[in-house]
């Protein structure tokens, strides 16, 4: 009999020279900053080191759970043998359940080909990039915002991106877009914001889908191909009570401006679902048929039993609002947790502020610590002050830098769903003053 070798190590040749018959796109393709980030601060968890992991913007099942309605109905579904391939753009219940859940939540009716399913908010976003932009075309949207900066490096357009200040609780305004519009093929805009947790306030998405209206007859005009609107409103449910104002769907405002705009939402927040991959998109159905193609060749499509249990718990209005209403306290708690521990440690004396977010996961938090230093070590930059509050306070934070902010601002997101109220408190040194100044005592300005 034969004797048979034991196979050997794989030998795959010189990285570089691999790397080197890449596509374009592949080798200038950026990794995910928070991604990253993330990777390292659950090795040093692993490692035994304390610290209160506000990087990513994901939810813990301990403290999170998924609503028990729809883990049943995912059960069920299963067990009835829904999971083969469903429709590339969603099984036929679950985009009726969108369109009456957005008729029921927001009174826009939209018809069933407006309505494509995908494996959560990303694939839409990518699709949307993919299909309303033409390589060397430009996205407009404010900084900080997410993956923006990335998804238009990928398809190959040009960045015009505007800062937001937190005066204007980092969300832009007509005045800030304005200039650029005529320019653009794509508008982004994202309601409540990632990476801040605060809202668009309605009087500007109504004077700047206005001015796109006014944009497109223009462009119509003249023979031009209009300019569109992606609206992420994954955080749209995810609202405060006591925020004073309201976050009315985009078509609510201005519904002329309907044939260009592209609404992307989903269950991953909503329902604390991100890794369940349920969300569609919203539009046109002219717009939404040629992103159903686009998804019918990468396939990114919701897991067949994960739709069916969707659909069913959508058309549940009593388990829904009892859901949004038991999720937004605990992250306001959360959320008042943070601001209120920073804000003492600013009347403490503190170089910190924070932005009080009106709904999402998210804080923005500044120090203002770069150039200066941190008991005799030099912060230079954001990176260097990232590393010292992680090392120092046990705060794992995300720079805005990952957001699309080129300049080392002292800015940082911090994300809420994955820690307990504990964790925040026990991460706040505010009811220990002189450990505080011990850690974050600033020393003379860094050379």
């Amino acid at each position: 009999m034969a004797t048979v070798e034991r196979s050997r190590g794989l030998e795959f040749g010189a990285a570089g020279d691999l790397e080197s018959g890449l596509s374009r796109m592949a080798r200038s393709m950026r990794g995910s900053i928070i991604l990253a980030i993330g990777s390292d601060v659950r090795k040093l968890q692993a490692a035994g080191q304390p610290l209160c992991n506000l990087t990513v913007g994901d939810f813990d099942p301990r403290y999170f759970p998924i609503p028990a309605g729809l883990l049943e109905r995912i059960t069920d579904a299963l067990r009835a043998g829904e999971t083969n391939y469903p429709p590339s753009d969603g099984i036929l219940p679950l985009r009726e359940a969108v369109a009456e859940y957005i008729g029921r939540e927001h009174g826009v009716e939209y018809p069933l080909a407006s309505v494509l399913i995908t494996a959560g908010g990303r694939p839409a976003i990518y699709a949307a990039f993919r299909c309303l932009m033409d390589e060397g075309d430009a996205a407009l949207y404010s900084v900080p915002s997410w993956n923006n900066d990335y998804y238009v490096e990928m398809v190959g357009g040009r960045k015009l991106a505007v800062r937001a200040e937190a005066s204007r609780r980092f969300q832009p305004t007509l005045e800030d877009l304005a200039p650029l519009l005529e320019a653009a093929a794509l508008l982004c805009l994202c309601s409540p914001g990632n990476p801040t947790g605060t809202i668009l306030p309605a009087r500007s998405l109504q004077d700047i889908l206005a001015a796109v209206v006014e944009e497109n007859a223009r462009r119509a005009s003249r023979g031009r191909r209009p300019v569109f609107v992606l609206y992420d409103l994954m955080y749209g449910s995810l609202i405060q009570p006591d925020v004073g104002e309201e976050h009315p769907h985009p078509l609510e405002l201005v519904p002329e401006a309907a044939p260009w705009l592209v609404v992307v939402d989903g269950i991953s927040k909503a329902l604390a679902g991100t890794g369940l991959r349920v969300g569609w998109a919203t539009g046109a159905p002219a717009v939404i048929a040629r992103m159903k193609d686009f998804m019918g060749h990468v396939g990114a499509w919701a897991p067949r039993p994960e739709q069916v249990a969707t659909a069913g718990f959508l058309r549940d209005a009593p388990a829904m609002a009892e859901f949004k209403t038991s999720i937004n306290q605990a992250l306001g708690t959360r959320l008042d947790a943070l601001c209120r521990g920073f804000e003492a440690l600013r009347a403490d004396g503190l170089p910190v502020e924070c932005v009080r977010p009106q709904g999402a996961m998210y804080v923005s938090l500044g120090v203002a610590l770069v150039k200066k230093s941190i008991g005799g070590v030099p912060i230079p930059d954001n990176e260097a002050l990232r590393r010292a509050l992680l090392t120092g306070a046990g705060l794992a934070a995300v720079p805005f830098q990952a957001f699309g902010v080129p300049e080392d601002s002292g800015w940082f997101r911090l994300a809420v769903g994955a820690v307990s109220v504990e964790d925040i408190e026990a991460m706040l040194p505010a009811a220990v003053p002189d450990m505080c100044h011990s850690r974050w005592s600033t020393g003379s300005a860094a050379a």
